[in-house]
C-alpha cells in the first residue's frame, strides 16, 4: 500500500471516530459502539475506597453545605480506571440521587464516554466539592480548601493515567492556576504524577453545541494516552 492510500485510510478511520462521536452527542446516526465491562477491583482498592466514602459522607466540615445538602455524591465508577473525570460540584440532580452527572449534561458526558468506546464503569467520574451549593452558586475559597483533599486521596487510590478536568473550575483547583478553560485545554499538564487534559464542561456544550468539535480533539487526545483507537 502506497503513501497516498495509507494518508486516505487514516483520514477514513478519524473521520469514522468522529462520526460516532457526534452520533453519540445526538449530531448523527451511527451504531453505538460496543463496551466491555469493568474489570474486577482488588480487594486493597475497595477497603481504601469504602473507607474514604465512609468519611467523606458524614463530613460537616461546611456547615452551610452539610445543613442545605439533601447527598453528599462521593463519586462513581471504576476505582482501577484508568481515565477520571472531575467536574466542579453536584448539581440539583446529582443532590437528589447522590451521583455525579446524571443530568442533562451527565447526559451528554456519559454519550462523550460512549464514543470512546468505554461505559461509565470503565472510567471514574467525581467533582472537586462533594456537596451541593446552594443555588448552584460557585464554590467558596473555605470550601475548596475543605473538600480538595478528598478528591486528592480518590485520585491517590485510584491512581489513574489520566485525568479529564471539565470546565474552569477543575482545572483550575487541579492546576492551581487562575488561567482559562480556553487556554488551558487541548495540552496535557501533570500532576502528582498523572497528566490532566481540561477541556469544556459538557454544560458549555449544551449551550454551545459548536465547540463539540474542540472537545472531541481533546478526547482523541486523550484516547490515543490511553491506547484506545481513535
Amino acid at each position: 500500500m502506497n503513501q497516498p492510500d495509507l494518508n486516505l485510510q487514516d483520514t477514513l478511520q478519524k473521520t469514522q471516530a468522529y462520526l460516532r462521536y457526534l452520533e453519540l452527542t445526538g449530531e448523527t446516526f451511527l451504531a453505538k459502539p460496543k463496551t466491555e465491562s469493568a474489570p474486577a477491583q482488588p480487594e486493597g482498592h475497595k477497603i481504601d475506597m469504602t473507607g474514604l466514602r465512609e468519611e467523606v459522607i458524614t463530613c460537616i466540615k461546611c456547615d452551610a453545605l452539610a445543613k442545605s445538602r439533601k447527598s453528599v455524591v462521593f463519586g462513581s465508577g471504576n476505582p482501577n480506571a484508568q481515565l477520571v473525570f472531575v467536574g466542579e460540584a453536584p448539581g440539583f440532580d446529582e443532590d437528589a440521587q447522590g451521583l455525579p452527572f446524571v443530568g442533562k449534561a451527565g447526559q451528554l458526558l456519559t454519550k462523550i464516554i460512549e464514543a470512546m468506546g468505554l461505559a461509565r464503569n470503565d472510567v471514574f467520574i467525581c467533582n472537586v466539592l462533594k456537596c451541593r451549593p446552594p443555588g448552584n452558586r460557585n464554590p467558596l475559597p473555605d470550601e475548596i480548601i475543605n473538600c480538595k483533599p478528598y478528591l486528592m486521596k480518590q485520585l491517590e487510590i485510584i491512581k489513574p493515567k489520566v485525568i479529564c478536568a471539565l470546565g474552569n473550575f477543575a482545572a483550575q483547583v487541579l492546576l492551581q492556576t487562575e488561567m482559562s478553560i480556553s487556554e488551558l485545554r487541548g495540552k496535557f499538564f501533570e500532576v502528582d504524577g498523572i497528566k490532566v487534559l481540561p477541556t469544556f464542561h459538557p454544560a458549555y456544550l449544551l449551550r454551545n453545541p459548536a465547540e463539540k468539535r474542540k472537545v472531541w480533539a481533546d478526547i482523541q487526545l486523550i484516547m490515543k494516552e490511553l491506547g484506545l483507537p481513535t
